[in-house]
C-alpha cells in the first residue's frame, strides 16, 4: 500500500496498481458472468415460454408458473444488486477510492476484500448498516 500526504499529516491510503488490476480484472469476469446468468434466467422464465397459454383452466399449472416466475423474478433481482456493487467496486478503483470505507473513511481490511472484493464497508461499518 502506499501513503501519500495531502493534507496535514493526513496520509491518503492506496493500493498499488500492481495490485487493483488483478481485481478489477476478477471483478468484470465476475459481472459478465452474471450477465449471462441473468440472461439464462429469462429465458428459463416461464411467463417468456412463446407456448404459455394466457387463459389458463388449470389453477395447478398457474401456480406453478406463478412460483417460477416469482423465483426467476427474485434471482434476477439479486444478480442486480451484486451487479450495482460490482460497478461501484470498479468506479471506486478507477477513482483510487478502492479499499476505503465510504462510510467511515478507513482502510477495509484486506480479509474482508479477498472474500468480497466488491464491498464499499469496512465490518464495523457493514456490521452498523445491518443493525
Amino acid at each position: 500500500m502506499v501513503k501519500k500526504k495531502v493534507e496535514k499529516n493526513k496520509p491518503v491510503v492506496k493500493f498499488p496498481a500492481s495490485i487493483l488490476k488483478p481485481i478489477a480484472d476478477f471483478l468484470k469476469g465476475e459481472a459478465k458472468k452474471l450477465e449471462l446468468r441473468k440472461k439464462s434466467l429469462s429465458q428459463a422464465d416461464p411467463f417468456n415460454d412463446p407456448d404459455r397459454v394466457i387463459d389458463n383452466a388449470s389453477p395447478d399449472t398457474d401456480a406453478s408458473e406463478q412460483f417460477g416466475h416469482q423465483t426467476v423474478s427474485a434471482l434476477k433481482s439479486q444478480i442486480d444488486r451484486q451487479l450495482i456493487q460490482i460497478r461501484k467496486a470498479l468506479t471506486r478503483i478507477k477513482i483510487g477510492k478502492y479499499g476505503i470505507c465510504e462510510s467511515c473513511g478507513k482502510m477495509i481490511d484486506t480479509d474482508r476484500l479477498m472474500v468480497m472484493p466488491e464491498t464499499t464497508l469496512c465490518a464495523e461499518c457493514a456490521k452498523k448498516k445491518e443493525e
